[in-house]
C-alpha cells in the first residue's frame, strides 16, 4: 500500500505548474488589453521559465517589447530565440530591422516569407522607404483587396511617388472607390493632382480633405489642437499651391501660422520651413540657417549628417534632398565656405542616385571662381551616366558661357540629342562657336541641323526656319554660293518671299542675269509705277533748298504750333486757405526773405555809456566822444540799409580802436 500514495504525489506535482502558467497567460492577456508592455514581458519572462520554448510566449514577448519601442531588446529576444530554433521570428526581425532603418537586412530577412499578406504588406513598406516606388505598387496591387481596410490609401500614395499619377484616377475607379470617401484619400488625390500641374482642382481637392477631416476627427472627440495637428499635412499642402500658383503673399502667411502656432507632426514643420525659405530666398539668410540648424545636425555614425527628431524615417528622399541643398545655398549666399564644402562633401554618400550633390559640387566651385574645376566634375559624371547627364551638360554650358569658353559650351550643349536640333538650341550653338571665332564648326552645326529636320517626321517641322538662318549665315560669311543654293531652294520649295528677297542679294554677287530673273517675281510696290528709274539714277541726288515751298511749309508750321502754345489754357492761381482774394488786406513785406542786418528797419543796440566812461582819464574820453560826434556831423544822412551797416561796422571797429588807445 505504500507506493500508492508517491504516485499521487508525483501526479501533483505534474499538474501544479501547468495550473500556473494558465494564471500567467490570463495575467499576460490583461497586461495586453490595458497596453501595459512592460509587464507583459516581465510576465512572458515567467512563462517562458516555467515552460522553455513555449512559442506563444515567445511572441507575446517580442510583441510587447516592439509595442514598448524597445527594438534593440525584441531583436536580442529573437536572435536568443533563433539560437534554440524553436520558433520562426524572421517577420519580426525584419519588421525591427525596417524601424531601425536597416532596409537592406529588412528585406533579406523577409525572404521565403513573400507569399502572407503581411509579409507583402510589410515589403512594399520597406521598398516604398528605399524608394523604389514602382516595386511597392506592384506588389500592393497584387495584394487581396477585400482583406486590406483602407487599400487605396496607400496604394494612391504609392502611385504617387513612383510618378504615376495619371493612374490614380484609373486605380480609383477599379476599386469602386471617390476620391473624397476620407480625408486621407482626399489629400493623397489632390497630391496626384499636384503631380499632373492641375493645381485649381488640387485646391479643391485638398479644402475638401480638410473639412472632412475636422468632421470626422470631432465625431472622434479629439481636442481642437489634436486636429490641428492631424491635418497640419493638409494646410502645408494647400500653402504649397498658393505658392505655385503664385499667390506668395497668401502662402507665406500659411507657412508663417504654421510654425509660429507649432501645431503640427514634425515632418509638416519641417516641409514648412523648408518651402518658407526657399520662398523667401536670399532676403533674410542668417533667419534660414537659423531654422535650417534646427533641422540638420551632424551624427557620430557613417553619415556625417542627419535631420533632427527622427525626420530621416518621416520625410521621403526628396524631401530630404530639398532641406539640404537649401542650407548648401543658404551657406554659398552667406561665404560660409568651409561648412559647404563640408556639407557638399557628404552629400554624394546619402543620395546616391541622385543629381543635386553633382550640381552643388559645381556650385561651390563656381563661387569660390573655380570654373574650370566646375566644369571638369560634370563633364566627367556626364561621361560616366550618359543617360541622366541632360540637366548635367546644361548646367555645365552655363557655367562655360558665364566663366567665357564658349567653345565648352557649344560642346556640352551639342551633346544633349534631345533638344541639339531645336532652332534655340541650333541659334545658341552657332553664337557661341562664332564667339569663340569657330566659323566653320557653326556652319557644320547648320548643315547637320538641315539634315536632320529634311529627314524628321513631324508636324511641327523647322527645316524653313533653320534654312533661312543658314542661308543667312553663310552670306554673311561670305559662302555665296551655299547661301544662294539654300535660298534656291526655299524659293522652290515654300515660296518665301524672304527667301526670295535674300536670293535675289545672294545672285547679283555674281549671276546678274538670274538675279534680275528673280527680281521679276517680286511683286510691284504700289505708288511706283509713274516714276522713271533711269532718269531718277541720272540725277545728282536730292538737294537742300532753303527758300522754296518747303520752307513756307515750315514757317507756316512754326507759326501754327506758336498759336498752338498761345492758346494754352489759362489756370486759375492757386492761394493758400482762408486766403480772400477780394480782400487780401496788407501787402506782405518786400524785404521779408532779407537777413534782419540788411533790412531799412533795422536798428543795431545801443552800447552802454557807462561802459565806456569808466576806462581811462576823463579827458581821453572827451576827446574821443568830441572826435565821434565830428565824425558823425560830417557824414551825410543816408535812409539805405547799406549805409546804415557800414555805419555799423565802423563803428565797431572804432570803439576797439578807443579801448586800444585807452590801454596804452
Amino acid at each position: 500500500m505504500a507506493p500508492k500514495p508517491k504516485e499521487k504525489a508525483k501526479a501533483s506535482a505534474v499538474v501544479t505548474p501547468a495550473i500556473a502558467i494558465e494564471d500567467l497567460f490570463t495575467s499576460l492577456n490583461r497586461h495586453v488589453q490595458r497596453s501595459e508592455y512592460e509587464q507583459a514581458v516581465k510576465v512572458s519572462d515567467q512563462i517562458l521559465a516555467a515552460a522553455p520554448g513555449d512559442e506563444d510566449a515567445i511572441r507575446c514577448k517580442v510583441v510587447a517589447l516592439v509595442k514598448a519601442d524597445s527594438i534593440e531588446e525584441a531583436l536580442v529576444a529573437i536572435k536568443d530565440c533563433s539560437k534554440k530554433g524553436s520558433v520562426d521570428l524572421s517577420f519580426f526581425k525584419a519588421y525591427c530591422l525596417y524601424r531601425q532603418n536597416k532596409l537592406e537586412e529588412a528585406l533579406e530577412s523577409l525572404k521565403g516569407k513573400e507569399g502572407s499578406t503581411e509579409s507583402m504588406l510589410l515589403e512594399s513598406q520597406i521598398l516604398y522607404r528605399l524608394g523604389k516606388m514602382g516595386a511597392s505598387v506592384d506588389i500592393y496591387l497584387k495584394l487581396p483587396k477585400s482583406t486590406i481596410v483602407s487599400l487605396e490609401i496607400n496604394l494612391v500614395a504609392g502611385l504617387v511617388s513612383a510618378g504615376r499619377s495619371s493612374e490614380v484616377q484609373g486605380t480609383l475607379d477599379s476599386l469602386r472607390v471617390k476620391a473624397n470617401s476620407s480625408f486621407e484619400l482626399a489629400y493623397n488625390t489632390a497630391c496626384s493632382l499636384i503631380e499632373r500641374e492641375k493645381y485649381k482642382d488640387a485646391e479643391q481637392l485638398l479644402l475638401s480633405a480638410r473639412r472632412i477631416g475636422q468632421e470626422t476627427l470631432m465625431e472622434e472627440n479629439l481636442a481642437d489642437d489634436d486636429v490641428e495637428i492631424e491635418l497640419a499635412p493638409i494646410a502645408v499642402q494647400i500653402a504649397y499651391v498658393q505658392q505655385i500658383l503664385g499667390n506668395t503673399q497668401e502662402a507665406v502667411a500659411l507657412y508663417t501660422d504654421l510654425v509660429k502656432r507649432n501645431l503640427a507632426d514634425e515632418s509638416s514643420l519641417a516641409v514648412a520651413v523648408n518651402n518658407l525659405i526657399a520662398l523667401k530666398g536670399p532676403k533674410d539668410v542668417s533667419d534660414g540657417l537659423r531654422k535650417l540648424d534646427k533641422l540638420i545636425e551632424k551624427s557620430d555614425g557613417p553619415e556625417k549628417f542627419q535631420l533632427a527628431r527622427g525626420l530621416d524615417l518621416k520625410l521621403s528622399q526628396k524631401q530630404r534632398e530639398a532641406i539640404y541643398t537649401n542650407r548648401v545655398l543658404l551657406l554659398l549666399h552667406s561665404n560660409k565656405m568651409d561648412q559647404a564644402r563640408e556639407l557638399v562633401s557628404a552629400l554624394p554618400g546619402m543620395f546616391s542616385g541622385s543629381l543635386m550633390p553633382v550640381l552643388l559640387q559645381a556650385a561651390v566651385h563656381v563661387r569660390e571662381n573655380k570654373a574650370a574645376k566646375a566644369e571638369e566634375i560634370l563633364g566627367q559624371y556626364a561621361d560616366k551616366f550618359p543617360d541622366r547627364s541632360k540637366v548635367i551638360l546644361l548646367a555645365r554650358a552655363q557655367v562655360a558661357a558665364a566663366a567665357g569658353h564658349p567653345q565648352i559650351a557649344a560642346d556640352s550643349l551639342a551633346k544633349i540629342p534631345d533638344i541639339q536640333h531645336k532652332p534655340a538650341t541650333v541659334a545658341t550653338i552657332v553664337s557661341l562657336k562664332e564667339r569663340a571665332g569657330d566659323t566653320d564648326g557653326a556652319d557644320a552645326v547648320f548643315d547637320s541641323a538641315i539634315k536632320w529636320w529634311s529627314n524628321a517626321m513631324t508636324e511641327d517641322n523647322k527645316l524653313n526656319t533653320i534654312m533661312q538662318e543658314a542661308a543667312a549665315f553663310k552670306l554673311r560669311h561670305g559662302r555665296k554660293e551655299e547661301a544662294a543654293l539654300l535660298y534656291e531652294q526655299l524659293v522652290k520649295s515654300h515660296g518665301s518671299i524672304e527667301a526670295l528677297v535674300g536670293l535675289i542679294q545672294t545672285a547679283a554677287h555674281g549671276d546678274i542675269e538670274k538675279a534680275e530673273a528673280y527680281e521679276k517675281q517680286l511683286k510691284p510696290l504700289p505708288g511706283l509705277k509713274a516714276i522713271d528709274v533711269d532718269s531718277l539714277e541720272k540725277t545728282s541726288g536730292a538737294k537742300h533748298a532753303e527758300k522754296g515751298p518747303n520752307a513756307g511749309v515750315t514757317e507756316t508750321y512754326e507759326a501754327k504750333s506758336k498759336d498752338k502754345a498761345k492758346k494754352k489754357r489759362k489756370r486759375k492761381p492757386k492761394y493758400p486757405k482762408g486766403f480772400d482774394p477780394a480782400n487780401p488786406g496788407p501787402p506782405p513785406d518786400p524785404e521779408r526773405w532779407l537777413p534782419k542786418r540788411e533790412r531799412s528797419s533795422y536798428r543795431p543796440k545801443r552800447k552802454d555809456k557807462r561802459a565806456a566812461q569808466v576806462r581811462g582819464s576823463q579827458g581821453a574820453v572827451a576827446k574821443e566822444a568830441a572826435s565821434n560826434s565830428d565824425t558823425k556831423s560830417n557824414q551825410p544822412a543816408n535812409p539805405k540799409g547799406g549805409s546804415q551797416n557800414a555805419s555799423t561796422v565802423q563803428s565797431k571797429a572804432s570803439s576797439k580802436s578807443s579801448r586800444k588807445k585807452s590801454r596804452k
